[in-house]
């Protein structure tokens, strides 16, 4: 399959006796919320919604009501009397030059850079590997403030035209922009209003991308659920664009994209309402007026077309096969009984890849990765000898190339590109970044901790070589636990300051998640997501009576289906710990399925509207729903962004408000509302290091740090 050239650069994520007076949430004086009379009634059970009102991102009530959050919040950050320090250490850390693998396309070979701080990464190309590089395309020009960023480049067979997307504000809207490769001239009008998109070049004539149609009303909150695919052909209008697939009440679902072959001689689609399967078509592009072939047409498995070698398709699968497994059919006759296996399933996730006319079968052991290289024929080549212990991906290229580039990393260790010889196996450094961090000095150590119902469930624990473990340690727990995401070991920037600082930094691998197939999967879903919320309790139990930490010492946090984990955790098990740190979360679960795309996560959490035993499930466990009077919740600080269109800001308002209503004792509930920013990707790189320091220094504060830890001979109380 033809490849979207994406940026690899692109992923998605510290107190003795402190002044009283800077911590007392009746001396922070919040906004005053409004409170209105929204009620809706969910099968008998009558559910007040005071602050439906924040739901409206366009009013001049919520904009004034996100600027006065904001003035508190950054007035309690102020007091902070090592927050600067905290983004001094973080931009000198951040300040190394970054490097993506190389990719030949046409005459040339592209590759991403960043000379250390620069908001957005740069293109850059040139002939042959020793020449010099040029600009290709910088998208720190793309805005004076740095949130346009690149957001996709792609480029036709010849490499003579190229067509970048751009995101705006951090928003899942995007623009298609048409170039000379050659003299980077724009060749034609922007394609605009494209969403969840990628870019597929069938020859040189044109490509294919998906969106739907401008929704009424908000376009960052207005429910968006008829995607369509178009093919644009160069030099006509947007306006002529021909709809391929979803113009059709048969053919309605909520996500669907298209890729073209490597060989151009097929178009593959993917037809899903839910982010956990869907159906597979195919068109023969070769016929005059192609007809669209059913491969797969229901959505109870995760299906998708690996490659092809002429008539045969070498197709990636989970039917009846939780683990996945590779198989091959003809494009003759491609329904799955005639299915044959080329890869069977093992007892690991398997992720495979082609490159130089191989497979590359990525395995998941424990979170780990394996590599082993197969012939089309699907017999054994070799195991990839790997750096060390750590995630290794990448393992991608055309067929007629005879080297490839990957990725490795781990929790102590910054991403290094490798270059491997596809026909001897053999690896060499092919980049090695420059940062001013020692690994030797912390390691990593993978757990298994026995979860509520007795399920063993993996954790790595990152530290600093010769932690005490007296229980005084500041940790940060971090956890996702759905949509099949699997979060193996990665190297952080941000993180290395957190470990730096004495922190410990500990990552499960909880149910929901897809580290152990699709079993593992399914048992944090719908009437099952306890499951997920139950785990991640555990392993905080765990860092507590291994003594890595306290509850007075821990901090747990997580981004989107992450940000659920945080603030179910939080309502249910507020003594728990010490700081909250609930990132673009997922807080309102009567109501998440009505915004933008968010129906399409009822595979995972089911609506209220599915059955009175669905709603009374979600009604238990949303966050939003379940704060309490009379509770002393944890010092908790809600981080969004204006232009989130996946996640809309106004889960964390809400949820920011409640928790401001219902606070009991001193600890602080604030939110940090990030402008002209969206859900984490393309947010540039000045903005996060100032997100990092508030968030590591709110946490530190809060634990009760007067200094930095690294700066105290005795720093703990």
């Amino acid at each position: 399959m033809k490849k979207t050239f994406s940026r690899i650069f692109a992923l998605a994520i510290l107190a003795s006796c402190i002044d009283s007076q800077a911590q007392t949430p009746t001396n922070l004086k919040y906004p005053e919320t409004k409170k209105v009379d929204t009620v809706t009634n969910y099968f008998g059970t009558e559910v007040k919604d005071p602050y439906r009102w924040l739901e409206d991102d366009r009013s001049e009530e919520t904009e004034a009501w996100v600027k006065a959050q904001n003035e508190v919040t950054f007035g309690y950050l102020e007091k902070i009397p090592f927050r600067k320090d905290l983004e001094e250490r973080l931009t000198e850390i951040w300040n190394y030059e970054k490097i993506g693998a190389p990719r030949k396309e046409g005459d040339y070979f592209y590759f991403s850079k960043n000379d250390g701080l620069q908001n957005q990464y740069v293109v850059y190309r040139k002939k042959g590997k020793n020449d010099e590089a040029e600009v290709f395309l910088d998208p720190n020009k793309f805005s004076e403030d740095g949130t346009t960023s690149l957001a996709g480049l792609s480029f036709s067979d010849d490499g003579k035209k190229a067509a970048y997307a751009i995101s705006e504000g951090g928003s899942d809207w995007r623009k298609i922009i048409v170039i000379d490769a050659e003299t980077k001239e724009i060749v034609e009008d922007t394609i605009k209003d494209v969403k969840f998109s990628g870019i597929s070049w069938k020859e040189n004539d044109g490509f294919y991308y998906s969106s739907y149609e401008k929704p009424e009303g908000s376009e960052l909150s207005a429910k968006t659920d008829q995607h369509r695919l178009y093919y644009h052909k160069l030099g006509t209008p947007q306006s002529e664009d021909k709809v391929i697939f979803g113009d059709s009440e048969e053919q309605k679902h909520r996500y669907v994209g298209g890729g073209v072959s490597e060989d151009n001689r097929y178009l593959f689609i993917s037809a899903r309402n839910s982010t956990s399967g869907g159906k597979l078509f195919m068109m023969d592009l070769q016929q005059e007026d192609p007809e669209l072939v059913t491969i797969l047409d229901h959505e109870d498995t995760d299906t998708n077309v690996l490659d092809n070698d002429g008539e045969k398709l070498i197709i990636v699968t989970n039917m009846d096969a939780p683990n996945n497994r590779i198989v091959t059919v003809d494009a003759a006759n491609p329904s799955p009984e005639n299915w044959e296996d080329l890869i069977p399933e093992t007892q690991f996730v398997l992720s495979p890849s082609t490159a130089g006319g191989y497979i590359f079968a990525n395995y998941m052991v424990d979170a780990i990765s394996q590599v082993k290289q197969y012939d089309y024929n699907g017999n054994l080549v070799r195991e990839i000898e790997l750096p060390g212990i750590g995630s290794a991906g990448g393992f991608s290229a055309k067929k007629e190339e005879k080297e490839l580039y990957y990725s490795f990393t781990n929790y102590v260790t910054p991403g290094t590109i490798y270059k491997l010889d596809i026909e001897e196996g053999t690896s060499e450094v092919y980049n090695k970044p420059a940062i001013k961090f020692n690994p030797i000095d912390f390691e990593s150590k993978q757990v298994f901790f026995n979860s509520k119902d007795g399920t063993k469930v993996p954790m790595i624990i990152t530290y600093k070589k010769g932690l005490e473990l007296d229980g005084k340690n500041p940790t940060m727990l971090y956890g996702y636990g759905g949509f099949n995401v699997s979060l193996t070991p990665s190297f952080s920037t941000a993180n290395a300051v957190w470990l730096e600082q004495g922190g410990v930094y500990a990552v499960p691998n909880l149910r929901g998640g897809g580290e152990y197939g699709k079993e593992w999967h399914n048992a944090g879903i719908k009437l099952k997501k306890q499951n997920v919320f139950d785990d991640f309790i555990a392993a905080a139990e765990y860092l507590i009576e291994e003594n890595y930490t306290s509850s007075d010492y821990l901090a747990i946090r997580g981004g989107s289906n992450g940000g659920l984990l945080v603030g179910a955790t939080m309502t249910q098990r507020p003594e728990l710990m010490k700081v909250a740190l609930p990132a673009v979360g997922v807080m309102d679960m009567l109501r998440y399925h009505t915004f933008t795309a968010g129906a399409g996560w009822a595979y995972d959490y089911g609506t209220a509207e599915d059955s009175e035993e669905m709603f009374k499930y979600l009604y238990a466990y949303s966050p939003v729903h379940n704060l309490k009077e009379g509770v002393e919740y944890p010092a908790t600080m809600i981080t969004t962004g204006d232009h989130d269109d996946r996640v809309v800001p106004a889960h964390s308002f809400k949820f920011a408000a409640e928790l401001q209503d219902k606070q009991t004792g001193s600890n602080p509930a604030l939110i940090r509302i990030e402008t002209k920013a969206g859900h984490g990707a393309g947010k540039p790189t000045k903005m996060i290091i100032k997100e990092y320091a508030d968030i590591f220094g709110f946490t530190l504060y809060n634990m009760g740090f007067e200094t930095l830890p690294n700066k105290l001979d005795n720093n703990k109380s």
